[in-house]
């Protein structure tokens, strides 16, 4: 595996907020200038700060907290409350990247008004500065209703997980002519004010025609490489799974063996009484 040396957090090939806190406007800026930024989930104080300080824009607060952090078959089971809980842990340990937050299955589908109330909640008791939300044409008045209560929308599309059981499975969307209908959609929700439309799970050329078709930012997450921004789950990009995992991630470390290995020694000392050693002992 090459080695890839850490991007310093005022590297000109990223979005840029010289002096303070990435915002929604140096998102804007990335695209119009033909610049790239990088985001990745985090759910803990620590990773978000590491991740933080690494130089990474974006931090998604993902509803997938419900599959690699509490366990959950899908991220369908994981509520509102819960997610308030990984969200304030996530801003509490960033000083720079913009901190996005998933409305969690059945916090929003309802009415416009159920998203403002979960997503006004994510915001002023999680500290998030935006939140996402899963869906096409329909969604776009919750998105109008949110951005009106001065909530920043960042839109997603493509393979929708919550909406997994309706889609028949982890499938790739907007194949042939349903390109056409990924347009429409992401066209939609900018015009009702997301600030920027995630795509997951599409070929290239369906992500090309959607990231022309708009003015806002597009991420994308198996949408090839003609996107603003990339997104990954920090697991599956650290290699803490093990196995060969989605096609689209990249794994940047075996983080899955070094913590194995870790944990196997610390266990061999403790058994074998080497660990505490005298100069882990306090004296009198």
């Amino acid at each position: 595996m090459s080695a890839h040396p850490p991007v310093p957090a005022n590297s000109t090939s990223a979005a840029q907020a010289p002096g303070g806190r990435v915002r929604v406007h140096h998102l804007q800026k990335a695209k119009a200038e033909g610049r790239k930024f990088a985001m990745l989930t985090a759910y803990d104080t620590m990773m978000a700060n590491l991740f933080d300080e690494s130089g990474i824009e974006v931090l998604l607060v993902g509803d997938s907290a419900a599959n690699t952090v509490v366990g959950y078959s899908s991220t369908l089971p994981i509520t509102l409350d819960e997610m308030v809980v990984f969200a304030k842990a996530v801003t509490s340990g960033v000083k720079r990247a913009l901190v996005v937050c998933d409305m969690p299955f059945g916090s929003y589908e309802v009415s416009p008004e159920q998203a403002v109330t979960s997503a006004v909640r994510l915001m002023k008791e999680g500290g998030v500065h935006a939140v996402k939300l899963e869906g096409g044409t329909y969604f776009a008045p919750h998105v109008r209703a949110l951005v009106a209560a001065g909530i920043p929308v960042m839109a997603h599309i493509g393979f929708t997980p919550q909406s997994e059981h309706a889609l028949g499975g982890y499938r790739v969307q907007g194949r042939g002519d349903a390109a056409g209908a990924l347009v429409e959609d992401a066209q939609a929700l900018e015009a009702a004010g997301a600030f920027a439309v995630l795509m997951e799970m599409v070929p290239t050329e369906a992500a090309r025609r959607v990231d022309e078709a708009l003015h806002v930012p597009t991420v994308g997450i198996g949408a090839g490489p003609v996107t603003t921004g990339q997104v990954l789950v920090w697991q599956d990009m650290l290699g803490l799974g093990g196995g060969k995992g989605a096609r689209f991630v990249k794994k940047y470390a075996d983080l899955r063996s070094i913590v194995t290995l870790a944990a196997t020694a610390y266990h061999q000392d403790v058994v074998s009484g080497t660990f505490p050693a005298p100069e882990h002992e306090f004296e009198d």
